[in-house]
């Protein structure tokens, strides 16, 4: 089972020991995204990509979907760090899917050395009946988890890990799930739980931080990710970059699809003729596939248009953009290193 630490030892003299300096800058990098815009995948190819020249980075996963497993090919991961993936260079990709009792259970045992007590209260139900009334608690668990693998350190004083990188919930819950603990901290007035709270809140409202938003060229996710980046703003938590997923090629430019739209309904049927693709005449086997051809080409056009003008909204966020391809062969492990070589090659990394 993985040990639930402190974010800090001493989250009261946490700044002051200088735990956080600019040589950690955006060492926990959390991914967000509306819902079927590929936020997993973007995570799991960013943490490859973050492990490329001997790095090692720790991929969590938060809301107990086993999605990293599926995009590793693995089996189903439990509540432990297990390693998943060797990055080019040697770099090695750890994964971890936090188990909110089991943290609740680490807790207990750290902050109020509960130990049996603690498994009778599982065995009782009383940790999943916690978690599952509490939401605000389980986010918390959740959280400090995080936070804790981002200032773990090994017995020589280096950090266990160079990145951490979270596949965190969906936009519309992403700053209530990373600003819980600010709510913890204000009614637990004192305490360990208040310090925790504190502690892990120092850390994500610092240059440590990243959050990035995963978005497609499609208006509501886009207008989603607007939203998602003012509210995180409102928060003052640090908004990271923005990755526009699966990017369709761009087959035809302005002035092809201009063409497109004034090339008359014979000129096209005879160039198809022409190529090989039967008769130009009424009935012939070219003229029958103007109409279909021009139809697509117009839905081709549509969304083009509205591709672009997504993209405008995107640039006007003030943010780092950044575009992964749509994977004409569907997304399988070596796709997912395609990605990380992607995200490399326009600097995320």
């Amino acid at each position: 089972m993985a040990e639930f630490r402190p974010c800090c030892p001493q989250p009261a003299d946490w700044l002051g020991r200088g735990l956080v300096t600019l040589e950690d800058v955006s060492r926990l990098q959390v991914v967000s995204g509306k819902g079927g815009t590929g936020k997993t995948t973007v995570a799991a190819a960013l943490a490859l990509a973050l492990a490329t020249e001997g790095k090692r980075t720790l991929l969590v996963e938060v809301e107990g979907r086993q999605g990293i497993a599926q995009r590793f090919e693995t089996e189903a991961l439990p509540y432990e760090e297990r390693k998943i993936a060797v990055a080019p260079g040697g770099g090695e990709v750890f994964a971890l899917a936090i188990d909110p009792e089991l943290a609740l259970l680490d807790y207990l045992q750290m902050f109020y050395k509960l130990g049996s007590a603690g498994r009778a209260l599982k065995k009782l139900g009383a940790i999943d009946f916690a978690t599952t009334i509490a939401p605000g608690l389980r986010d918390v668990l959740l959280t400090g988890k995080a936070c804790e693998a981002v200032r773990r350190k090994d017995k020589t004083g280096r950090f266990k890990y160079d990145y951490v990188v979270m596949d965190a919930p969906p936009t519309g819950r992403i700053t209530r799930f990373l600003n819980v603990n600010d709510e913890v901290a204000g009614l637990a007035k004192i305490g360990p739980i208040h310090n925790q709270a504190q502690a892990v809140m120092r850390v994500l409202k610092s240059a440590e931080t990243a959050v990035h938003l995963v978005t497609l060229l499609e208006e509501m996710p886009v207008q989603e990710t607007a939203d998602g980046i003012a509210e995180l703003r409102a928060a003052r938590l640090p908004v990271g970059r923005v990755i526009v997923n699966m990017v369709r090629p761009e087959v035809l430019d302005a002035a092809d699809l201009e063409l497109v739209r004034t090339v008359p309904r014979a000129a096209v049927a005879r160039s198809l003729s022409a190529a090989g693709l039967g008769g130009a005449r009424r009935g012939g086997h070219a003229e029958r596939l103007v109409d279909p051809l021009l139809a697509q080409a117009e839905e081709y056009a549509e969304r083009h248009t509205l591709e672009h003008e997504q993209r405008a909204v995107l640039g006007e966020l003030g943010l780092p953009l950044h575009e992964l391809p749509l994977l004409a062969e569907g997304m399988d492990l070596a796709g997912l290193y395609e990605l990380a070589t992607e995200l490399r090659k326009q600097g995320m990394s």
